[in-house]
């Protein structure tokens, strides 16, 4: 296997953290490149060159929309539905206002929910441990984006896909997995029939490479750097600025202490945009069994003996 723990005296600290790089993978070179591999990798790419064309085919309408696009595909696909709702059963929805948060999602092209989902459960129960999908004791590369690339890795450490039954039961995901791209390109087709190659590089580009970097910071970034308030046991930190460009995300350690809150941002000054939209769900009685910590809970997971909780 190309994964190994690294010799001691090869351990290498991640620059301005604590965290060291223990284990070993060949990211790019000497290592098996299967075609999905190629695949995810020059989708991604082509993304990102797509959103290099934005200076040159700005305009305020297609700014807005892709503005729009990333607050409906990135927050309510992803963070509340992917995440909060799918993941980690953090509320409850009507079914059709589920589905379709699980189909802005699609949107996002983060894969299908029933991978996303299956990825992150095991994350949080391998969670920078040699099993989880995208530590950054790997280094900061592999969590970010190395991962990605890697089929053989994840098939190394996942043979089987047994963590979402839940979601395995339901038609519409079933469904949802065997004709993933048809979305996808179906979309694409649409913005530019709507808006020809101008819509396309900001709804497509660079909304999807924003929304992209955003997320992928909750797995690097927020696993090296910022501030640990919960006595978790593994690397998960708050990060101020994740937060803000990931809709709340980037207060990683609150989450992975209470990983089944729907809130992240459990201070007044700790912007989370999705439960900000998951209270106003609440409000007009769509979303129902919303979870968050007990102070008693909150008391027991504290480092520190004398903080003070809202």
């Amino acid at each position: 296997m190309m994964s190994n723990v690294a010799k001691e005296s090869e351990h290498k600290r991640i620059i301005f953290s604590n965290v060291m790089i223990t284990r070993k993978r060949n990211l790019f070179w000497g290592r098996k490149w299967r075609k999905l591999d190629i695949k995810m990798a020059s989708g991604i790419f082509i993304l990102h060159v797509l959103a290099l064309f934005a200076p040159f085919t700005f305009s305020w309408d297609a700014f807005w929309l892709a503005l729009l696009f990333y607050f409906l595909t990135g927050m309510l696909g992803i963070t509340l539905c992917y995440h909060r709702l799918l993941s980690h059963h953090s509320f409850k929805l009507p079914k059709w206002l589920e589905y379709t948060c699980a189909y802005l999602g699609v949107q996002a092209i983060q894969r299908d929910p029933m991978y996303w989902a299956s990825i992150h459960r095991y994350h949080h129960q391998y969670v920078d441990l040699e099993k989880d999908p995208h530590t950054p004791t790997y280094g900061f590369w592999f969590s970010h984006m190395g991962w990605l690339f890697d089929s053989n890795y994840i098939m190394e450490k996942y043979q089987a896909r047994n963590n979402i039954e839940d979601l395995k039961s339901q038609a519409f995901y079933r469904f949802i997995k065997r004709t993933y791209m048809y979305h996808i390109f179906g979309f694409a087709a649409l913005v530019y029939a709507w808006g020809g190659f101008p819509y396309l590089v900001w709804i497509m580009g660079v909304r999807t490479a924003w929304c992209y970097q955003g997320i992928f910071l909750v797995n690097s970034a927020c696993h090296i750097w910022g501030e640990r308030v919960w006595n978790t046991n593994d690397l998960s930190k708050n990060n101020w600025w994740v937060a803000i460009v990931s809709f709340g995300e980037g207060w990683h350690n609150n989450h992975h202490a209470f990983e089944y809150s729907a809130r992240h941002g459990f201070e007044w000054w700790q912007i989370d945009l999705t439960w900000y939209m998951i209270c106003f769900f609440k409000s007009v009685g769509l979303a129902t069994n919303v979870k968050t910590p007990s102070q008693a809970h909150k008391l027991k997971k504290s480092l520190a003996s004398d903080c003070k909780f809202k």
